[in-house]
């Protein structure tokens, strides 16, 4: 079967793999139709790896995503042959105390899918445990389907601020998982939702999304211009979602009192810093969020019931043979690419 194999930094190729074993117990054969490429997989990209294991020549990517059930392994009820998925990739031991009090986000023995280890989903088929596939109702797309996971981890990142209905949100950074906290920002009853970014298009898209003011950090002070927005009160809470450098320390100053700051993004240099002295003054509360809990349910309802459009800012749609232009794309910021996603089969 091909896949889309990491060979060097910015560098990929369609290879050949075996094809997909049979299903064992307990498992299912997905055929992959859709693979969202997220942020992390631009920093395995780039060669960024965060903290995490080296990455080795012939690395698969690929976490986002979502297929058809090919066949399934002894056991299996949840799902048969046909069925559409979206799929969980983080594979937790389910016997740890932090997975049987329903924390499998942080379980220390997981096998997350497309992480170095463990090949992702760029690839025609791939074997994965069938209790962590969601069947799609006609109404998710498969393109749809494969986001649910960002939808997870930015409605995770809500549940964390726990915002109350008319508060004042800012989202800092607007690529997918920002543009998701602007649409379920605005979904929560905020009455105002402040976006920054670097780039002019992704403020459009966040305007589109629901974003009440947007404002171009190349251009302006965006700490400035958010506590102007604002009379000078803040954000009641703030979500970090751009992974850069400085945008976790302009959370903390663009934050009102006693708000709460949570931090999505990635940083490069794997560091996640802020001036001390105005997080403490504002008694600021400042959460760290991780993937996510097991939201799928709630997503599938949210994309179903067209309470977020998960699809209106996917900038590329390629098959497997055009994915290497695709991610030179959304990792240089041309052509608009906001969110790429990949057809292997």
């Amino acid at each position: 079967m091909k896949a889309l194999a990491l060979m060097g930094p910015r560098a990929l190729e369609v290879i050949a793999l075996p094809d997909a074993r049979e299903p064992g117990p307990g498992e299912a054969l997905v055929r992959v139709t859709a693979v969202g490429v997220c942020g992390t997989d631009l920093h395995y990209y780039r060669g960024e790896t965060g903290g995490t294991d080296p990455l080795e020549p012939g690395f698969v990517m690929g976490h986002e995503f979502a297929g058809v059930v090919e066949a399934v392994g002894a056991g299996v009820t949840r799902v048969r042959a046909g069925d559409r998925v979206a799929v969980d990739p983080a594979v937790a031991c389910g016997e740890c105390e932090l997975c049987i009090d329903g924390h499998p986000h942080v379980c220390p023995r997981v096998r997350f899918v497309g992480s170095p280890g463990v090949p992702g989903a760029l690839r025609e088929r791939l074997v994965h445990p069938a209790h962590l596939l969601h069947p799609l109702p006609p109404a998710v797309s498969d393109t749809a389907g494969a986001l649910l996971e960002p939808l997870g981890v930015a409605l995770h990142a809500l549940d964390l601020a726990a915002p109350r209905v008319a508060d004042v949100v800012a989202v800092l950074g607007c690529g997918p998982i920002g543009l998701l906290l602007v649409q379920l920002a605005r979904v929560a009853g905020a009455q105002a939702v402040l976006a920054t970014d670097l780039h002019d298009y992704r403020l459009r898209l966040a305007k589109t999304a629901g974003a009440t003011a947007t404002f171009n950090a190349t251009r302006e002070n965006p700490v400035a211009a958010m506590l102007d927005a604002t009379g000078g009160h803040g954000a009641d809470v703030v979500f970090e979602a751009a992974g850069a450098p400085e945008t976790p320390d302009q959370a903390a100053h663009v934050a009102a009192a006693l708000g709460t700051v949570v931090v999505v993004g990635i940083c490069a240099d794997n560091r996640t810093a802020f001036t001390a002295t105005p997080a403490r003054r504002k008694g600021l509360t400042v959460k760290i969020a991780r993937r996510m809990k097991p939201v799928y349910p709630r997503t599938i309802a949210l994309a179903a019931h067209g309470m977020v459009d998960l699809e209106t800012f996917v900038s590329h749609r390629v098959p497997l043979e055009a994915a290497p232009r695709a991610f030179q794309a959304l990792a240089g910021y041309h052509e608009d690419a906001a969110k790429v996603v990949i057809a292997p089969a």
